[in-house]
């Protein structure tokens, strides 16, 4: 799995390429060095949002030096769009309240991975059409741009 996804990644993205990792890049049982061999093989300059399971990662001083940046909530401005991104899915986001029918403020967040059964998906679907999973589960196991991830997100809502 590991190669698939490394070949997937690098396949879309040269090196000069601004990528954000949404948090759960290793699990929290593999040790610094797997994780260190498993990043020094991706393309691109990487921006890590933690997750959950990156908490050990921050303790290993040499990680920054593999990521432009590391935060735990970013916003940043693509085209016309403002992006709140972060790990875990929010209600309520950066101009969120002023969405209406326009999508000019995004969320963007991992950590559901493609569960279907907590409940997340439906009340997400129902309440939220500007929050979109960028989980590698539900975007083909590669790095998505936007648009893809809007695709994707439309699909797999579409399925439920």
């Amino acid at each position: 799995m590991d190669s698939f996804i490394l070949s997937m990644w690098n396949q879309k993205v040269g090196d000069e390429d601004e990528v954000y990792i949404l948090g759960d890049l290793t699990h929290q049982s593999i040790d610094a060095n797997t994780t260190v061999n498993y990043i020094e093989k991706l393309n691109g300059k990487k921006h890590l949002i933690v997750g959950n399971h990156d908490l050990h990662l921050l303790k290993d001083s040499k990680m920054r030096h593999y990521f432009k940046s590391i935060d735990w909530m970013k916003i940043i401005k693509l085209d016309d769009k403002m992006l709140t991104l972060s790990h875990f899915p929010l209600v309520e986001w950066t101009d969120s309240h002023r969405n209406v029918g326009e999508g000019k403020s995004l969320h963007l967040y991992g950590h559901t991975h493609d569960s279907k059964t907590e409940g997340v998906y439906e009340f997400l679907k129902k309440n939220y059409p500007y929050a979109l999973n960028v989980g590698v589960d539900i975007n083909h196991f590669e790095p998505v741009t936007l648009e893809e991830c809007k695709r994707n997100n439309a699909a797999f809502f579409h399925m439920l």
